[in-house]
Order: structure tokens, then C-alpha cells, then sequence
């Protein structure tokens, strides 16, 4: 059966209950890209929608809710979400509505992080952050502790292995790959229902998994305006932490598990600017899959890169980096952009590389590496480059050097990358 009329079939009893609530109308649909692989799982018609859902507490600074997701075990789930904004933190007089909205996607072990919310709504955004592992975290303590959540009773798939991989010779209704992204979509749906959010004009990041997850939300729904994956990418089974996990399933759970969920299959169907973040010694997402995702995205679509010499891997550090909102406030409210740095070209000794656009540089560096090994292994060498206008040059990366990229930073301290080059 067509990957597409099957989706629809599974998603029956949500799309029922969402005629039952009025809900179910055709206006801002997802205008999915032609270059979508005709395998898609996901009906994006219903994830158009916004879901039902329940306020767990609409009085606190950072509000608690519940909306509905897509069926598990022939069931209705039920995902937990923190929402907020400058309203909702008291901030409406510094910072009036309406606001633009921000959809924030956890990573593995994650779960809905209230500090996230709040940080993004005193920014003077809208934000949803949402559980995608079908639990919820216990108030007052260490979200980035799973020990500190709860499961809940309508809960979706966990986010374990088994359910990530394993899964994938059952019916795809059973897999978390499918459930995340259609719940990111989902809550995107729900906030841009919101009255005080401008629905036009929305955002979406994520870390780690929630990087890889931004990677396939991007390419589905249009309706964004600015994406920033961090760390995670696709074209996971080269170069990866999870190839093991993808290449040790029999051959055709692999081949399908590639087909259905790798990024790399949506990331050509993305529409708005998206901004890759990663370090070069990144455990989990390597920079030759990295470099691929990049390249994924057709040239016609804006794209920004930043590449941290060993920056960590956390959510936390996943969220600190100014230049995320930078991006998003560049593409969202037109607010002074990052550095963009063209592809490099080494001409006899001399590595040249020019800015898109003019934005002043105050230093630049080559930076390399000539180990061929483990990605988390590999040690990273620097050349400072000279700036003069958009022009940037210095001395070329040595002989043997297996990959390399430049980095600037400009006047404010922020710091973008040129695309990645492999040798």
C-alpha cells in the first residue's frame, strides 16, 4: 500500500476526533515541497491542524499543557508541553504582542525544559517546548534528570533504542521516528493557533535528536520561517554514532528504517533559511555527515553554518550559542544578520574565501584537521586569515589535512563557518 494512503489510514481516529472538535479546517496548510520522497509516512494535512488540548496550569509564568497526538497501541497519547512568552512572564508592557513564535525540540535523554521556554519568551518570543518521549517532568526538580519524570498514562512511544530502530519492523504507528516529528509539527500547529503569537512568523530548533528531528520538520513543514539543527543531521548510517544501531538491523529493516527516517532524505525539501550547529568533535553526529546535510539543502534555500572547535555536547551548551538567535531574529524580525561565508577556494598556497554580504569581520581563521580517525579523536590546528572588506585570505591548509572550513567572528563576538571542505 502507498507509504502516503496507509499514513492516512493510521491516523483515522485523529483526524475523527478532530472533525468532532471543529478543529479540522483548510486553512494554513503545509504545502509540502515537491522534492519530498514519495515514501513520506506522515499525513501533513491532519498535522496541519491544531490539536485539542488542556491547560495543566494557564497562571504560571512558564504554563504547563497537554495536547492530542498522533495513536500508539491503537490509542490516543497525549504529549506534555511548557509554553511561554513575554505575556505570560509579565513582560507585555517592555515587550507587546503579538510575538513571534519558536517550536524547541529536545534531545535523547531530554525531555519539555522549562528554563528553555523562559529563556526563549524573555527574548520576546513564543515558545512551546514539548516532551517527545510520552512523559512529563516532576516541578521543582532536575529536568535534565530522567529519573525526575513521570510517565504518562496516554503516553507516546519512549525514546530508547528499541523504540527508535527496533521498532521498525512493526507498523510504523509503533515507531518513535514517526511519532516525534508529526508531535513537533503538532505543537507548532497548536501555538500558531495562539492569539498572541504571529502565526507567519515561526522558528524551530533542536538539540541532538532534536537536531535530527528539526532536520525532517524542516523539510516538512513549509510553514516555518528559520530552522537551526544542532548537532544532529542525517545520512546517519555513514559516520555516525547510530551506524551500528542502522546497519547491525536485518538488511531490509535498515533499507526502510533509511528510507522512512534518515534526514537526508527531507533536508532537499527544505523552503526556509536553516542554519547548521556542530562541533568538530561532536561524539554522536560526525562532520562528514554533517558536510552531506549541509550540501543536502539546495543552494537556492538561505544556509548559515557554525562549526565550535570542541564545543560540547549538551542541552544546555546545545542552547547557549548567541548566534541561534541571532539567525532566528535575523530571519523573523529582521534583525542585523550573521556573517555568511561562501564556499573556499586554495588557489597555489593562498586559501581565499569573500562573505555573501558585507558585515564587518573582526577576526578570521583556517581551521584543520589531519586525522583520519574517530571524529571525537581527531586534533584541530588554526592559521589566523587577514579580512579585508569581504575578502578573506592567508596561507592554505597543509598537505595531508583531511578536512577543513574557516571560521569569522564578527564586531558583536559571534561567530559563523564557511562550508566544510574534505580532502
Amino acid at each position: 500500500m502507498n507509504l502516503f494512503r496507509r499514513s492516512r489510514t493510521l491516523l483515522f481516529l485523529f483526524t475523527i476526533s478532530l472533525l468532532a472538535s471543529g478543529n479540522l479546517h483548510a486553512v494554513d496548510l503545509i504545502k509540502p515541497d515537491p522534492r519530498l520522497p514519495e515514501t513520506t509516512p506522515w499525513d501533513l494535512e491532519v498535522l496541519s491542524q491544531a490539536p485539542q488540548f488542556e491547560w495543566v496550569d494557564e497562571k504560571s509564568p512558564v504554563r504547563s499543557l497537554v495536547y492530542q497526538g498522533l495513536n500508539y497501541h491503537g490509542k490516543p497519547t497525549k504529549v506534555f508541553a511548557y509554553y511561554a512568552s513575554p505575556q505570560t512572564l509579565g513582560l507585555k508592557e517592555s515587550q507587546p504582542g503579538p510575538y513571534p513564535g519558536i517550536v524547541l525540540i529536545h534531545g535523547g535523554g531530554g525531555t519539555a525544559f522549562k528554563e528553555w521556554a523562559e529563556l526563549w519568551a524573555k527574548k520576546g518570543y513564543a515558545a512551546i517546548a514539548m516532551d517527545l518521549a510520552g512523559s512529563r517532568p516532576a516541578e521543582d526538580k532536575n529536568p535534565h534528570k530522567k529519573e525526575n519524570r513521570t510517565r504518562l498514562p496516554a503516553g507516546g512511544p519512549n525514546q530508547s533504542h528499541v523504540e527508535k530502530f527496533e521498532a521498525v519492523k512493526d507498523d510504523q504507528s509503533e515507531h518513535w521516528c514517526y511519532h516525534a516529528p508529526a508531535n513537533a509539527i503538532l505543537a507548532h500547529s497548536l501555538i500558531r493557533s495562539f492569539p498572541e503569537v504571529i502565526k507567519d512568523k515561526t522558528a524551530v530548533t533542536g538539540i541532538s535528536w532534536g537536531g535530527y528531528l528539526t532536520c525532517i520538520v524542516a523539510g516538512l513543514d513549509n510553514r516555518f520561517k528559520a530552522a537551526v539543527p544542532v548537532y544532529g543531521c542525517g545520512f546517519l548510517d555513514n559516520h555516525s554514532v547510530f551506524e551500528k544501531s542502522i546497519t547491525r538491523l536485518p538488511p531490509e529493516d535498515a533499507k526502510r528504517w533509511m528510507q522512512l527516517y534518515d534526514p537526508g532524505h527531507y533536508l532537499r525539501a527544505v523552503q526556509m533559511p536553516i542554519f547548521f550547529v556542530n562541533g568538530t568533535n561532536d561524539f554522536a553526529y560526525w562532520l562528514s555527515a554533517y558536510q552531506r546535510s549541509y550540501e543536502a539543502v539546495g543552494e537556492s534555500t538561505p544556509r548559515n553554518i557554525r562549526i565550535e572547535v570542541k564545543m560540547r555536547h549538551s542541552h544546555p551548551a546545545g542552547w547557549a550559542p548567541v548566534e541561534i538567535e541571532r539567525f532566528i531574529s535575523e530571519k523573523l524580525k529582521n534583525e542585523t544578520p550573521l556573517p555568511v561565508v561562501k564556499k573556499p577556494e586554495i588557489k597555489g598556497k593562498e586559501v581565499i574565501a569573500e562573505l555573501a554580504q558585507p558585515v564587518k569581520i573582526k577576526t578570521a581563521v583556517l581551521q584543520y584537521t589531519t586525522d583520519e580517525g574517530p571524529n571525537p579523536e581527531r586534533k584541530w590546528h588554526s592559521i589566523p586569515l587577514e579580512v579585508n572588506g569581504t575578502k578573506i585570505s592567508g596561507a592554505a591548509p597543509p598537505e595531508g589535512t583531511k578536512i577543513w572550513f574557516i571560521n569569522v567572528t564578527d564586531e558583536t563576538g559571534a561567530m559563523t563557518s564557511s562550508p566544510l571542505t574534505s580532502n
